[in-house]
């Protein structure tokens, strides 16, 4: 829909002054809404609501001015096809257009029932890759298969499976609207959250050496290492939120800082040359363009040739996160916000930080208060908009536990004891 209103096809009256999707991403079928793009890019929630003030006062001048509805021509045009072939040509590109590039390839795609399912007919298969075994490729908001997420855990599972069960090259899964990927190799590696990130940091710091990422709040210290140290770009942790970390980078290019890729550890991911816009088969068509620039050298290659970009990328034995609800009717509170009482516990979780010689504020931190120490880190932030306390932790197994004792201690954390317990045996019983 965005792209709509950047192509230029009279024929097929684009470029549109405006575009409008239905889509709700992975939330249940009865809680839909609206995206709206203009060529500036999705309006933000200011822009909406000044939509809704607007359409109020027509509507309201329309009632008692007794005007006519206006009328206006409806055309139906094929914009996915052409979105497609962009896609389709883009890969040719960058495989010094050789027909069928992926020729021999063997990718299945999880569209999760969601829209993505054009991936398979209109994208690889004009390429040349074998698509048997792609699954759930029909639109059903009800979502029978799974959730489509590539942040949830079923929803990996059931691509990886279908990789392994079809002895494929790759697997790719999108979200609902798209705007969101991840891939499996052929080992059933899942390609998602760090791992993504740092294999689109690999492939973009090929072509513009030195930029930064931009990321949420959450990513691993092992990522930073990976994109500062091993890739030599540089590595800018912003808040949670893909709208955050696409408008930071945004406000990094306009301050002389180069920046040309913004991700998110739930899937999202914006590049420069695509306009800022977090499309989730863009970011797959990034993975295809390396695949096919390497198999004009080498035939036979497949996934690994992504899989070795993100080597030496240091990985977390344990990741956990627990959302601490408020009881914003708990004294403590003593009639106080929420927001107001979430601030004070960051602030004396500070002052408990400052006294113990092996833990580490983060110097350079934009949301809540991250520590590294004792063989990991943690983040403890206020969410946005909820009266929660989200704790994520990323730590060696050996280590998780020395650090949870050391939280221990300290009376105002003994809440999050139980949790991170209950959390920490359940992962420990799923890692190696």
């Amino acid at each position: 829909m965005f792209n709509s209103t950047l192509t230029k096809d009279a024929i097929n009256h684009c470029p549109a002054d405006g575009g409008i999707m239905i889509t709700a991403s992975h939330l249940p079928y009865n809680r839909n809404g609206f995206k709206f793009f203009t060529s500036d890019g999705g309006l933000n929630k200011t822009d909406i609501k000044d939509i809704l003030e607007r359409a109020s006062r027509v509507y309201e001048e329309s009632a008692h001015c007794g005007k006519q509805e206006q009328t206006g021509v409806v055309t139906h045009v094929d914009y996915m096809s052409i979105y497609a072939s962009d896609l389709v040509q883009a890969v040719l590109k960058s495989a010094g257009n050789k027909e069928k590039p992926l020729e021999g390839l063997h990718i299945v795609v999880d569209a999760g029932n969601g829209a993505g399912g054009f991936f398979v007919d209109k994208v690889l298969k004009p390429l040349g890759a074998v698509t048997d075994g792609s699954q759930f490729l029909e639109p059903d908001g009800l979502f029978p298969n799974h959730i489509p997420n590539p942040e949830d855990k079923a929803a990996m599972e059931a691509i990886t499976q279908a990789v392994l069960n079809n002895k494929a090259d790759l697997g790719i899964i999108f979200d609902t609207d798209v705007d969101r990927s991840a891939a499996v190799d052929s080992s059933g590696r899942e390609l998602n959250r760090n791992r993504l990130i740092a294999l689109m940091s690999a492939i973009v710091l090929e072509e513009h050496p030195g930029t930064t990422v931009v990321t949420d709040s959450v990513t691993s210290d092992g990522l930073t290492a990976f994109i500062e140290k091993k890739l030599g770009g540089k590595h800018h942790r912003f808040k949670r939120g893909y709208k955050n970390v696409i408008d930071e980078a945004i406000r990094l290019n306009s301050t002389g800082e180069e920046s040309h890729l913004a991700m998110e550890t739930s899937g999202h991911g914006a590049l420069k040359e695509n306009h800022w816009l977090d499309d989730g088969a863009y970011m797959m068509v990034k993975l295809l363009n390396k695949l096919a620039g390497a198999r004009t050298l080498n035939p036979n290659i497949g996934s690994k040739v992504l899989t070795d970009l993100v080597e030496g990328l240091e990985e977390a034995a344990v990741t956990v996160e627990i959302r601490l609800k408020i009881d914003q009717n708990h004294a403590d509170l003593k009639g106080g916000s929420f927001r107001d009482y979430g601030e004070s516990i960051l602030k004396h979780l500070e002052s408990v930080i400052s006294k113990d010689p092996n833990l580490n504020k983060a110097p350079k931190n934009h949301e809540g208060v991250r520590v590294s120490g004792y063989g990991g880190w943690f983040l403890l932030r206020l969410s946005l908009h909820d009266p929660v306390l989200p704790l994520n932790i990323e730590v060696a197994l050996s280590s998780f536990f020395l650090q949870l004792s050391n939280l221990r201690k300290h009376h105002s954390l003994k809440k999050i004891d139980r949790h991170v317990t209950c959390a920490c045996r359940h992962k420990a019983r799923m890692t190696p």
